[in-house]
């Protein structure tokens, strides 16, 4: 589709004005009742399986988070200060691939909460180094406690072989791209 615009200046709003009125797009507001059927998404069992996996799997902690006013992102920032004390800011930001902006607020009320303490590198001070205060160690404990409890109720029916496939399965998930 080709769309020509006279004005100097365009913005999205005015590519998807375009785009809606265009002759392809014109059935796009038509309602389906069908649902996704396997043969269009080869693996739908699965991802559905996985889905409602991580659905209950960050259930618990996230009940528990909210009681601190904190949500997912805390969680994983507090994970990975605690599995490696003295990760710098820039090792954060490369583990989670999320924006300096969303590190920086989740940082700052941590910090403030008496979480993490964040202190400048001994030989290089514009590096941010992260560790976890007591406070922070006890709350990742407590919000890794019931998913340790849900893999090892999990993993209980399976042989060491078997959990080791599981385990290779999960790493092969990580970075890999379609």
């Amino acid at each position: 589709m080709t769309v020509k615009f006279d004005k100097k200046y365009v913005n999205s709003a005015d590519i998807f004005f375009a785009m809606c009125h265009s002759d392809k797009m014109q059935n796009a507001n038509e309602i389906i009742t069908e649902p996704i059927a396997a043969a269009e998404i080869s693996q739908i069992e699965n991802i559905e399986l996985l889905f409602f996996a991580y659905r209950d799997f960050v259930s618990d902690p996230d009940r528990i988070l909210d009681v601190h006013g904190f949500g997912r992102a805390h969680h994983r920032v507090l994970y990975f200060v605690n599995r490696s004390p003295g990760l710098t800011v820039a090792e954060l930001l490369e583990i989670l691939r999320i924006t300096k902006q969303s590190l920086g607020r989740v940082l700052k009320q941590l910090v403030q909460a008496g979480y993490v303490i964040q202190t400048e590198g001994e030989r290089d001070r514009r590096k941010r180094l992260l560790f976890p205060t007591i406070q922070g160690r006890e709350l990742i404990l407590e919000l890794s406690a019931p998913q340790s409890k849900r893999f090892e109720r999990a993993l209980m029916q399976f042989d060491d072989a078997e959990r080791e496939k599981i385990i290779g399965f999960l790493r092969a998930m990580i970075g890999t791209t379609p």
